[in-house]
């Protein structure tokens, strides 16, 4: 049947297509009269290009009707399309453009299914472009080529008139760059380098334009308002014509040019750059700032840097306020005093202060006391607010970014390390703690209150450089509040001990832990005690005794004093000693009378009056049982006690508020040649009465244990890291030394390179024999 068929020369069936193209280009110029295809004309067309594609050689016509292929669309192109589209311009060229894409691309979708067996055999066997990149390709080669600075510049066009507010066809311009996508041909060639490159440029023109004139007119939240309303607006423009991959690019020139340009103007205008926007408060515009400079390269840098010093700045104000409160109150103190003297003077010469007197004296005291204590407190709760304040700031502003963090620690590092009126930052929180913890102290608040508290005096401690500091003041007042029964709520004080061992490690809470077991112990060993004289009535002596057994290395070093205890106390302790030699063999007890209280009743003229009031006290008073008038020296010499405190004794019961002793001569100082006897006519309107000891000033002593635990330490961390180098250069065993101690305190290298002296002397270590600056370990 093949070979019956007739032979269909190239003209002859040229002309046969040529018919069916001119009534494609009818059908796409919308001629009167030009129907669609029917199934039957297309089938003839398409049998046609088989047949002559088909039939033996020299009439495969394949190669021919290739190229003929192409030649249609040049001259469809050259005689319609471009005089088409050179008689208009602007925004109707890019419709009129638009328009004859889409006709293209219906031309050849309609050819190629005409030439199909083209793409199935011919055009596969000789590796040529298929036949709709063929029409494609004409497109690009004829039109594009020519006229795409010209689409380019009337999109370009009415990109400007959108962003000056104008309304424009959206649709037309996401169609006009469809064309420049569609051109790269699957690549995105054509649309980046003859479109967007241009859109950028041009994108950068426009808001460098806008940018120079908001500067100049408009305050930072205001002008960074309007930059975040454009780089929205630029976002929704890729969204709503752009191709996606430009959002990127666009963005950086828009943010290159009105943020990063104007960086540092910005965030430095004098009312209301960064620093002003912090010291409003303004925590909107704060966000925004961050929002905006995250995005640009290193922007986020002075922003932290500005916030950083805001809040140094705002501590160092709170330092200097402490100060000069302390201060003034000082002097307010030192005029009282000689006011004070004044008066007492005149006093003396003329009558004695009334009763009305004494308690209006006794109140003002103790207003001055308590005023004191919320100064105190008053500091130590603003640093609380203030970083309070910024952490907020950290989370809601600048969404927890780690640059602001550190900027926050950094700042409050500075400050929570200065001296605040002659105390450390350390010892205001250990006391600021102490008040909180302790019964009746100056804070009234609610448990979940106090524990919030504890939670961020801990926190403050994180940015303390001396914490062995606050650790050793913490331990002696925690100490007190112990032993005298002080502390409101044991719960509390278990709590706060559990954050400083997470936030400083368990052998800065390890002796703090211990204390608090020993009371425990401690009460168990009373009760034991108690059931021990239970079983024997001849054991139990005259005095009711309650002992509190501690362990050495738990407390504070307290002073040992060699008392002469009255014969009443004497059974008290000799007994005790029976009953806890019966339970353990091998320890020592060693009696702490200082920080004893005993209870005793006075016998007055008026009334009898039970006083509170300790062993010293107690073995004083004693004595006037047997004499009426004894002089200092016969008082030192039967109390056995040093010199310093039998005048701290003295001085408490016969120059304080409680005169029960009189002295003579009168006065307020004591002195080897005075006399003093029992007070028969002394009273008080209460029945009962505490009298205090004047405090012994323990600072300089904690101070100065801390310091030699320093050593201690520095020691042991040059010892422990030369054991495990052997060898090492003298800067570099002084940097390891202070990373290893930095948790605990922050070393001075002064110091350091003294301890190094010391442990060459004490043959620990050598300088290398070659170079100096290097020491050996001696095992």
């Amino acid at each position: 049947m093949m070979n019956d068929r007739k032979v269909i020369n190239l003209e002859e069936g040229w002309d046969f297509m040529q018919k069916g193209i001119v009534k494609l280009r009818g059908i796409l110029e919308k001629e009167q009269g030009e129907d669609a295809f029917t199934p039957q004309e297309y089938m003839n067309l398409y049998t046609t290009i088989y047949n002559m594609c088909t039939q033996k050689p020299p009439h495969d016509f394949s190669q021919q009707l290739y190229e003929r292929y192409r030649e249609a669309f040049n001259e469809y192109i050259a005689s319609v399309v471009l005089p088409a589209l050179n008689e208009k311009s602007g925004e109707f060229m890019l419709k009129e453009l638009v328009r004859r894409w889409d006709d293209h691309k219906v031309m050849v979708r309609w050819l190629s299914r005409f030439f199909n067996y083209l793409d199935r055999y011919y055009i596969q066997r000789h590796n040529l472009a298929q036949l709709k990149d063929v029409g494609s390709l004409c497109f690009r080669d004829l039109v594009y080529a020519k006229l795409k600075n010209v689409a380019k510049d009337a999109v370009l066009s009415l990109v400007d008139k959108e962003r000056d507010g104008e309304q424009v066809d959206r649709a037309l311009i996401k169609n006009a760059l469809g064309i420049f996508v569609e051109m790269g041909m699957g690549g995105m060639e054509a649309y980046e380098t003859d479109f967007e490159a241009f859109l950028l440029t041009d994108t950068a023109k426009h808001y460098k334009r806008k940018a120079s004139l908001w500067i100049e007119e408009d305050s930072c939240p205001a002008y960074l308002i309007k930059a975040e309303q454009c780089l929205g607006r630029e976002k929704e423009r890729v969204g709503h014509y752009l191709h996606a991959s430009s959002e990127a690019k666009l963005l950086k020139e828009v943010e290159r040019e009105v943020l990063a340009t104007y960086e540092t103007r910005l965030l430095e205008k004098e009312h209301s750059g960064c620093a002003a926007l912090l010291r409003d408060d303004k925590t909107e515009d704060l966000a925004r700032v961050f929002r905006l400079f995250k995005r640009v390269p290193s922007g986020l840098p002075p922003v932290a840097d500005i916030f950083k010093k805001h809040i140094e700045r705002e501590g160092l104000a709170l330092v200097k306020r402490a100060d000069e409160t302390a201060a003034s109150k000082k002097e307010a103190k030192a005029g009282k005093k000689d006011g004070g003297a004044e008066s007492a003077a005149t006093d003396g010469a003329t009558t004695s202060s009334t009763p009305d007197a004494r308690k209006k004296s006794a109140g003002s005291n103790a207003d001055r006391d308590a005023s004191a204590g919320s100064a105190e407190q008053l500091f130590v709760r603003d640093v609380i607010a203030l970083h309070d304040k910024y952490v907020a700031y950290v989370k809601t502003c600048f969404a927890d970014d780690s640059l602001f963090h550190r900027a926050l620690k950094e700042a409050c590092e500075v400050f929570c390390n200065k001296i605040i009126a002659g105390s450390t930052s350390a010892e205001l929180m250990a006391t600021f703690c102490d008040k909180l913890l302790k019964k009746g102290g100056s804070e009234r608040l609610s448990d979940e209150a106090v524990e919030e508290t504890l939670e961020k005096v801990v926190r403050l401690l994180a940015y303390v450089s001396d914490k062995d500091l606050f650790g050793e003041f913490y331990r002696k007042k925690l100490s007190k509040r112990l032993l005298f029964d002080q502390s409101a709520n044991d719960d509390h004080e278990r709590s706060i001990l559990a954050k400083l061992k997470h936030q400083c490690g368990a052998q800065f809470t390890s002796k703090m832990e211990g204390m608090v077991t020993d009371l425990q112990l401690a009460r168990d060993t009373q009760q034991s005690f108690d059931a021990w004289l239970a079983i024997d009535d001849a054991r139990r002596p005259e005095v009711d005794l309650s002992v509190t057994v501690l362990t050495t290395g738990f407390w504070p070093t307290y002073k040992f004093t060699e008392l002469a205890l009255p014969a009443e106390m004497v059974k008290c302790v000799e007994t005790f000693k029976t009953f806890y030699e019966e339970r353990t063999k091998h320890r020592k007890l060693t009696w702490i009378y200082a920080l004893g209280t005993l209870t005793v009743k006075g016998s007055f003229k008026t009334k009898p009056i039970e006083m509170h009031i300790s062993p010293f006290q107690a073995s004083c008073l004693l004595l006037f049982n047997r004499e009426d008038t004894l002089g200092y020296k016969e008082i030192a010499e039967r109390l056995n006690l040093p010199d310093e405190d039998v005048r701290r004794t003295l001085h408490s019961l016969a120059c304080s508020k409680y005169k029960i002793l009189k002295k003579s001569p009168e006065g307020r100082v004591i002195a080897d040649t005075d006399s003093f006897s029992y007070n028969e006519s002394f009273t008080d309107r209460a029945r009962r009465i505490k009298v205090p000891v004047p405090p012994v000033e323990d600072r300089k002593k904690v101070l100065a244990d801390v310091d030699n635990d320093r050593r201690y330490a520095i020691d042991a961390a040059i010892v422990r890291t030369m054991k495990s180098r052997k060898t090492l250069a003298h800067q570099k065993l002084v940097l390891e030394v202070v990373q290893q101690l930095s948790k605990g305190f922050k070393p001075d290298f002064k110091i350091i390179k003294k301890r190094i002296e010391d442990l060459v002397t004490r043959e620990f270590l050598e300088r290398d024999k070659e170079d100096p600056t290097v020491f050996n370990y001696l095992a």
